[in-house]
């Protein structure tokens, strides 16, 4: 039996991205076969697919998806054939179908979908560990999230409003501030209007805000760092204007003592047990309407292409998903 997938075999713009056909892999021990029903994107393709997080090549690409059980390998007891599941590390996803260890894998709930899963678990499992281990919110502080009206971003606007955080975004347009603020932003300002350092000034608790929530990178940095308070936390966790360079402890010093940290949910999700919590605690979170899952791009793996145009371009917002 033949699976379609996408694969790359050498780094590049998204015209490197190929649909081939290919063996639908058997699941070894402690692997189960997952048939792709719904499929995330998400920056970290392009980054994989760039280069700027290199793999071996060639390789496939897309780490997030949703599905259901097709074939499970020996020494498999937590899943049975049928079961809808989803993961958000499995390297290979734009594919009809994937095989990954039983323990990268959660259960999906009834009352949520196999799209919603597919649009969230990476994105929601990011701001999981952003506002309660990283810089952990309580309720009652201002902060600063740059791309407000990203897939993170509309999830970050949403659970601020939950916790009783006033979350201060930027986005490149006016639309997207609309949409940062319907979702919970209390203000939105465009990431390249004038006198933005100003404004942020404005809006910042007294001494500035004592975190800022960076996944732009270069654009952003030097105005994120001056936007702090003494103190402060730059919390960097993506690389969508290009890779910050050069971070000097000088500078954080000299800019009030303060804390840079680079977190990624490769590290979280290695530790027993949480990934299946942080799934549950976000499906929760949907399922009492806390969390509106915008899934506003929909592709086909024959439309990749344009799909990774689209999201570099900055012409999505919200999540968006491919339908294999």
């Amino acid at each position: 039996m033949h699976i379609k997938s996408v694969k790359i075999d050498q780094f590049g713009g998204p015209d490197v991205l190929q649909l081939v056909s290919t063996l639908c892999p058997e699941p070894g021990p402690g692997e189960v076969r997952v048939r792709l029903t719904a499929i995330g994107i998400n920056l970290i393709d392009t980054y994989h697919r760039t280069g700027l997080y290199p793999l071996p090549l060639p390789t496939g690409l897309g780490c997030e998806g949703a599905g259901v059980v097709e074939a499970v390998g020996d020494q498999v007891n937590s899943l049975q054939l049928g079961e809808r599941v989803g993961f958000c590390l499995g390297l290979g996803a734009y594919s009809e179908a994937i095989v990954l260890p039983h323990t990268s894998l959660v259960k999906i709930p009834e009352g949520i979908s196999d799209q919603q899963a597919a649009a969230v678990l990476l994105k929601g499992m990011t701001v999981d560990y952003l506002f309660n281990e990283t810089f952990p919110l309580h309720g009652g502080e201002t902060v600063l999230f740059h791309a407000a009206a990203g897939g993170v971003g509309l999830l970050a606007c949403q659970w601020a409003r939950h916790l009783g955080v006033t979350l201060i975004g930027t986005a490149s347009t006016p639309e997207k501030c609309q949409l940062a603020v319907h979702h919970g932003a209390a203000q939105c300002l465009q990431i390249d209007q004038e006198g933005l350092a100003e404004k942020l000034a404005e809006l910042s608790p007294d001494g500035g805000f004592p975190v800022v929530y960076d996944s732009l990178g270069k654009a952003s940095y030097e105005l994120s760092l001056n936007a702090l308070a003494p103190l402060g936390m730059f919390v960097s966790f993506g690389n969508a204007s290009g890779p910050i360079e050069g971070v000097s402890p000088a500078a954080l010093a000299a800019s009030g003592s303060l804390y840079f940290t680079r977190p990624t949910l490769g590290t979280h999700v290695t530790r027993p047990g949480w990934m299946q919590r942080s799934a549950d605690r976000l499906f929760d979170l949907i399922a009492n309407q806390v969390l509106d899952i915008q899934i506003n791009q929909t592709y086909g793996l024959d439309d990749i292409v344009q799909a990774h145009k689209d999201l570099e371009s900055r012409k999505t917002t919200g999540c968006s998903i491919i339908l294999p």
